[in-house]
């Protein structure tokens, strides 16, 4: 099973960047896709951004415009650009590899990280 090390997360002010990583053990390239997550205090786990194996990205609205996942495959890296911070969107950030259902719907794979802390303060 892939294992994944997400790193690059920080406290920053609002409207601020960061750029966070994941590492994997295994080629992303073998996955239908791969997915950052993020999980706020109190809220479940929301996917919000998707990169598929063709480069494909997606994105959930409450992030669209600000933040940007990219890949790396030689260095089996999924990356995710975040910009135009803002407090809410403090949360620890998961990565992990995705499949898809027969609906069309992303699922989660791989066993969770432990996360990277990102912190927005206003």
């Amino acid at each position: 099973q892939v294992q994944l090390v997400e790193s690059g997360g920080g406290l920053v002010q609002a409207g601020g960047s960061l750029r966070l990583s994941c590492a994997a053990s295994g080629s992303i390239f073998s996955f239908n896709a791969m997915g950052w997550y993020r999980q706020a205090p109190g809220k479940q786990r929301e996917l919000v951004a998707v990169i598929t194996n063709g480069g494909v990205t997606n994105y959930a609205d409450s992030v669209k415009g600000r933040f940007a996942i990219s890949r790396d495959t030689a260095k089996n890296t999924v990356y995710l650009q975040v910009n135009s911070l803002k407090p809410e969107d403090t949360a620890v950030y998961y990565c992990n590899a995705l499949s898809r259902t027969t609906s069309g719907e992303f699922f989660a794979l791989g066993r969770w990280g432990q996360g990277t802390q990102v912190t927005v303060s206003s």
